[in-house]
């Protein structure tokens, strides 16, 4: 469809455009912009001529179709009847009306008959829309005062102490354990290829006694949830009209690659609302939603660690307070919080001694992630001890001075200067783009001293580093140190703009000004395009751009030419 209406818009753009010019002079007080969906619709719905019109046409574009393709219905209530008339109008006076169409008068008194019918169209029409709006607003509205809101406590969230996540191996060897997983992979393999659902039962009673038998599952009341799981997990899927079939990656499951195990159970992550309790009243069930969502960040905001018991107190009133049906949901439910924890547990997000619940790495990953998706902050890291080079310097670029060198004296505690140094260099080389990394990486080894001379020659070797490493060397007076050339020193100096143009246009022009007086910048600009430099070309537009004094200016736009056509 999407082709047809492409090749039928072509089609009519120079008819329109010459109605357009026709009309500020034959139909001052009609839109012609208005016309473009109405000719469109009747070359696709209607006739294949654009220039025949029938008796009939009017009514079936205007009636049956504008209301629901027309992005405008208040201007369309207002002048698109005047425009239509306008444009038979035109088609008939300039000859563009084909043979075989209808009388103009014909057409008009057409026009004129379902006038009434048009304005009353769209007139449901943007009462529908507004009926879908406030619909919209109601659903934000009950989902911004759901139990498992996490916005209310984004305050609470972001003056939390650091979190600090486990390493990846560590996470996947604990997702390998997941119960949850297991049942939904074996559900999946039992439920085999092209196995026939019904309608309205997937599966029939027998069939999910044979499943909950397989599974080894104690009775079938989380058949479903663990259903809808294999879904998540794409273990399992439709491939016909009433088929499903089990992936056939599923008997794989526990992955070898720790990437692999971790993108499935985050596939899973959300499968943590089937925690919450399912009642036979719907409105009771509604009541609880969010219940799982809202233990966990409670536990979260505590540390970690909280008693059941009074997380079942807080959750009560909270229960009552979010829904009028709270209370009696609550009570239905008996004990509202078994089926939450039990999903939790399984999920292998939480931990349960006796009336203790704790958060385990895996769960505390997992929240990490589910906050990130609402856009709400909060301060999580890699743990010290599994903290790379490359984690340290990213993570260091937000954090004040004083606290990041604390981060680094808590991670060098943890292996020798030397080596330190070796893997803060490394990780620098990765990203030749990224100055700041490099800068960061480069302030810290200098700290090292005698320890990182090993470090910096190796660092020789690589572009990106060796002006930092020839500086840092001839500066210890390391013998046979190279000591650094003029294009180091550019090299250097197109770092720091870089960084300076990530701060903002002011920072950047002042870093400008550092350089010196405009001559002394200009003569820079003559000589540092030469350098091969990841940010040199967009450096010098920026210059050309940003700097006050037109001969900067004027030597920056040279210098840019020069540098893209490599002379």
């Amino acid at each position: 469809m999407t082709d047809r209406i492409e090749a039928a818009a072509a089609e009519l753009r120079p008819l329109l455009q010459e109605f357009i010019l026709w009309a500020p002079d034959n139909a001052p007080g009609s839109d012609p912009d208005l016309v473009g969906p109405v000719a469109l619709w009747h070359r696709l719905i209607a006739r294949d001529d654009v220039g025949l019109w029938k008796r009939g046409d009017l009514r079936t574009v205007l009636l049956e179709r504008m209301p629901q393709v027309v992005e405008d219905p208040d201007a369309a209530a207002d002048g698109m009847i005047p425009a239509v008339r306008a444009y038979l109008t035109f088609l008939s006076g300039t000859g563009r009306l084909s043979p075989g169409s209808a009388s103009l008068e014909t057409l008009l008194a057409e026009l004129d008959e379902v006038e009434d019918d048009f304005v009353d169209a769209m007139e449901d029409t943007i009462a529908e829309r507004d009926w879908d709006e406030e619909e919209d607003e109601l659903d934000e509205d009950e989902a911004d005062e759901g139990l498992g809101d996490f916005e209310p406590f984004a305050d609470e969230i972001g003056a939390l102490p650091t979190i600090r996540l486990r390493p990846d191996t560590e996470l996947a060897e604990a997702a390998r354990r997941v119960t949850l997983i297991e049942q939904a992979r074996d559900l999946a393999l039992w439920v085999g290829t092209g196995r026939k659902v019904g309608e309205e039962t997937l599966l029939t009673e027998s069939e999910v006694d044979e499943a909950v038998r397989t599974l080894g599952l104690p009775d079938a009341r989380n058949i479903w949830n663990l259903w809808n799981l294999a879904i998540d997990l794409e273990f399992l899927a439709p491939d016909g009209d009433d088929t499903v079939s089990v992936d056939s990656d599923t008997a794989a499951w526990p992955f070898e690659d720790d990437d692999d195990v971790l993108d499935a159970w985050m596939l899973g992550l959300h499968s943590l609302d089937y925690g919450d309790p399912e009642l036979d009243d719907d409105d009771l069930t509604l009541a609880l939603s969010g219940l799982t969502r809202a233990l966990l960040i409670r536990v979260l905001l505590a540390g970690g660690t909280r008693q059941v018991s009074s997380l079942r107190e807080e959750l009560a009133e909270a229960a009552a307070e979010y829904d009028d049906l709270g209370a009696d949901a609550w009570a239905a439910a008996g004990d509202p919080l078994a089926s939450v924890l039990a999903w939790l547990t399984g999920y292998g997000m939480v931990t349960v001694e006796g009336d203790v619940v704790t958060l385990t790495p895996l769960g505390t990953e997992g929240l990490v992630h589910l906050l990130d998706d609402e856009d709400i902050e909060i301060d999580a890291r890699p743990a010290i001890d599994a903290m790379t080079a490359l984690d340290l310097l990213s993570f260091s670029a937000d954090m004040s001075e004083e606290e990041a060198d604390e981060e680094f004296a808590a991670w060098l505690a943890l292996r020798d200067p030397a080596r330190a140094a070796s893997e803060l260099l490394e990780a620098a080389a990765e990203e030749e783009s990224d100055a700041l990394v490099r800068v960061q990486a480069a302030s810290l080894v200098g700290s090292l001293g005698e320890a990182a001379i090993p470090a910096w020659q190796e660092a020789l070797k690589e572009p990106s580093l060796r002006p930092y490493a020839a500086t840092h060397l001839t500066q210890m007076d390391v013998e046979d140190a190279p000591e650094p050339t003029q294009a180091d020193t550019h090299w250097l100096i197109l770092d720091m703009w870089t960084i300076s143009a990530g701060l903002g246009r002011p920072e950047f022009v002042s870093s400008l000004h550092d350089i010196g007086p405009a001559q002394t910048l200009i003569g820079l600009l003559d000589v540092i395009w030469k350098v091969r430099h990841p940010h040199i070309e967009e450096l010098l537009d920026l210059i050309g751009e940003t700097h006050p004094d037109k001969q900067v200016v004027k030597a920056a736009k040279r210098a840019l030419f020069k540098a893209r056509s490599g002379r």
